[in-house]
C-alpha cells in the first residue's frame, strides 16, 4: 500500500491573516512539501497541472524534475496530466525524460481537468473532451511501446516513421493512472489498457465513487487483466489533524468556511458526514480513512490533500509530521490485515521491470516448446 500527498497548487489567501502568498512562495512551498513527504516516510508526491490563476503548477515535469534531484526514493507523480490539451508526443517525450532523470521514480495520472477555458487556450474544443482523451491516450500508449510509429487520427497531424525520444527507461513506460470525478468513459479507458484508476474521492459522497470504481473493476476483469479485486485503484482523501478533535475543528474551520471549492455552503460537520473529509484527532483521521477499504475494497494508493485553502506552509508541514508519525504507520498495518494474496502492491518501476523480464522469459520458453 502506497501513501502520499497530492496538491492542486492553489494560491489562496489565508483567511486568518488575509495574506496571499506570492507565486514564488507557493512554488517553493510545494517543493518543501514534497521533500517533507519523503522525510516522514510517505511514498508518493503528486502535483496537478493547471494553466490559470489561482494555480501555479503549469509545468509538472519542471517541478517534478527539480524535486527528483532533491529526493532519493519518493515516487513522483502528477495528480492530473491534461491528456486532452497536451500533445501526446510531448507528453511521451517529457515524461520519459523525467523517468530517466528520476531513476524510474515516475508515474502520471491522465485527466481532462476541471477548467473549461483551458480547451480553447490550447486550440481544442471542450465538446470533444472525451474523444480527445481516448484518441490522445491511444497515441501516447503506442509511442511508448513502439520504436517506430505510423499514426493518423482526428485531432492532430499524422505521424510517419516517428520515434519518440528518449525511449522509456529499461523499456518500461511510466505507470499510468486515469483520474476521474464523474466519467465512466475514463474508467472504461483505464480498464481497457489494464492501467490504474484513480478516484478523486474528495468533495463527493462515497456512493458516487463506488459506482465508478466498481465499474472499472468489472471492466478490468472483462478485458482479461485479472480479477476485479486485482484491478489497480487509487484514492484521494483530505482533512486536518491536531492532537485533539476540538483543536482541529477550531483551527481548520475558517479555512473550510472560505475554501474556494468547498466553502460558503454546507457546514464543516455536514460536509464531513457526507464526504471523505476528516477533521479531528489522529485516531479519527485513521478511522475515517479505514472506511475507504470497506467502501471500495483493497486498493493500492492513498493520497491526501493537506495544503489547500490557504493553509500556511508551517501548518502543512506539521500535518505531514502527524501523518508520518501517528497516522500512516497505523494505516499500513491495518490495511495489510486480511489483504488477499492476489491483490497487487502499488506500482513501482523496479517491480514493473521485473514483471516485464519475467514475461519476456516466459514468452521465450513458450516459443522454444511450440
Amino acid at each position: 500500500m502506497q501513501f502520499g500527498i497530492f496538491t492542486v497548487g492553489d494560491v489562496t489567501p489565508d483567511p486568518t491573516t488575509g495574506r496571499t502568498p506570492t507565486e514564488y512562495e507557493r512554488i517553493k512551498a510545494m517543493v518543501a512539501i514534497a521533500q517533507k513527504t519523503e522525510e516522514v516516510g510517505l511514498d508518493v508526491f503528486a502535483t496537478g497541472e493547471h494553466h490559470n490563476p489561482p494555480f501555479v503548477p503549469s509545468s509538472p515535469t519542471t517541478m517534478l524534475g527539480y524535486i527528483a534531484a532533491r529526493t532519493e526514493r519518493l515516487i513522483l507523480s502528477t495528480s492530473t496530466t491534461l491528456i486532452t490539451t497536451n500533445d501526446p508526443v510531448k507528453i511521451a517525450e517529457d515524461y520519459a525524460m523525467l523517468q530517466h532523470l528520476a531513476d524510474g521514480r515516475v508515474d502520471l495520472m491522465m485527466g481532462r481537468g476541471n477548467t473549461g477555458p483551458v480547451y480553447p487556450w490550447f486550440g481544442k474544443d471542450i465538446r470533444q473532451g472525451i474523444p480527445l482523451a481516448v484518441e490522445n491516450y491511444a497515441l501516447l500508449h503506442e509511442l511508448w511501446r513502439k520504436e517506430v510509429v505510423n499514426w493518423e487520427g482526428k485531432f492532430r497531424t499524422p505521424l510517419q516513421s516517428f520515434t519518440s525520444t528518449p525511449r522509456p527507461l529499461d523499456g518500461v513506460p511510466p505507470f499510468v493512472w486515469h483520474g476521474s470525478i464523474r466519467s465512466p468513459e475514463i474508467a472504461e479507458q483505464a480498464a481497457y489498457y489494464g492501467d490504474g484508476f484513480f478516484a478523486n474521492n474528495i468533495f463527493w459522497p462515497k456512493n458516487h465513487f463506488q459506482k465508478l470504481i466498481n465499474f472499472y473493476r468489472e471492466r478490468y476483469a472483462h478485458y482479461g487483466h485479472g480479477t476485479p479485486e486485482q484491478a489497480v485503484v487509487g484514492l484521494g482523501g483530505h482533512g486536518f489533524i491536531r492532537k485533539n478533535s476540538q483543536d482541529a475543528k477550531r483551527e481548520f474551520r475558517p479555512y473550510f468556511d472560505n475554501a474556494p471549492v468547498i466553502g460558503h455552503g454546507p457546514s464543516m460537520e455536514e460536509f464531513m458526514a457526507e464526504t471523505p473529509l476528516a477533521v479531528g484527532s489522529p485516531q479519527e483521521f485513521i478511522e475515517k480513512t479505514l472506511t475507504f477499504r470497506e467502501s471500495f475494497g483493497d486498493y493500492q494508493r492513498q493520497l491526501f490533500l493537506v495544503d489547500h485553502a490557504g493553509l500556511p506552509l508551517k501548518t502543512v508541514l506539521e500535518q505531514l509530521d502527524i501523518l508520518g508519525e501517528e497516522v500512516v504507520p497505523v494505516l499500513r498495518k491495518e490495511m495489510a490485515k486480511d489483504r488477499p494474496a492476489g491483490v497487487p502492491d502499488g506500482p513501482t518501476h523496479a517491480a514493473r521491470v521485473a514483471q516485464s523480464l519475467t514475461a519476456l522469459t516466459d514468452n521465450q520458453e513458450e516459443a522454444k516448446t511450440s
